[in-house]
């Protein structure tokens, strides 16, 4: 957790303006954070943080690029990060997060460490199908025909749908008859 203590900003005695902050983060970033997503990268945060008597506002912008495992593959790949985030941080009597934006902290929060939030910012950037740009081009290309030809539906013979019978059912002739025809 020794890499992470870089994260912390001390909010108690700050005044009411506007702060600056620039992290610098590399592989060991990911390494501390015990997760399996992310191994590789490197990134600088800048990191504004409004502070005011009942909120901090902070606006993240996140620049750099982690190392991805191609899905198809199996080679590494870099994807390209920037990111921009904001964080809203009131002021309460209990910590308890309120929207993907918003978060109440206690009113006698000392310091908050920021590393948690860069994690999770860059996690939700990454794409879902993590492709090796080479292959990017093939996936869109076979998108936009499919969105050309429609839906290709396949029958196989189970399915298919009983043919019309030649003769009338007899429920419908013995109607007609009811009404005269």
């Amino acid at each position: 957790m020794k890499a992470l203590t870089q994260y912390d900003i001390d909010i108690y005695g700050l005044k009411e303006k506007q702060y600056v902050y620039d992290f610098e983060s590399r592989s060991e970033f990911f390494e501390e954070l015990e997760q399996e997503l992310i191994e590789n990268g490197h990134f600088k945060t800048h990191l504004t943080l409004d502070k005011s008597a009942t909120m901090l506002i902070l606006n993240f912008h996140i620049v750099g690029n982690v190392e991805l495992v191609c899905d198809r593959s199996l080679e590494t790949f870099e994807e390209p990060l920037d990111i921009q985030e904001r964080l809203i941080l009131k002021y309460g009597d209990h910590n308890e997060q309120l929207s993907d934006e918003i978060e109440l902290i206690r009113q006698d929060t000392v310091r908050i460490n920021v590393a948690s939030h860069i994690f999770e910012y860059i996690a939700l950037a990454l794409p879902m199908k993590k492709l090796h740009p080479r292959f990017r081009t093939d996936e869109e290309e076979l998108e936009d025909e499919d969105e050309i030809e429609g839906v290709l539906v396949y029958q196989t013979p189970e399915e298919e749908t009983p043919e019309e019978p030649d003769e009338e059912d007899p429920r419908w002739a013995a109607l007609r008859k009811l009404k005269g025809n």
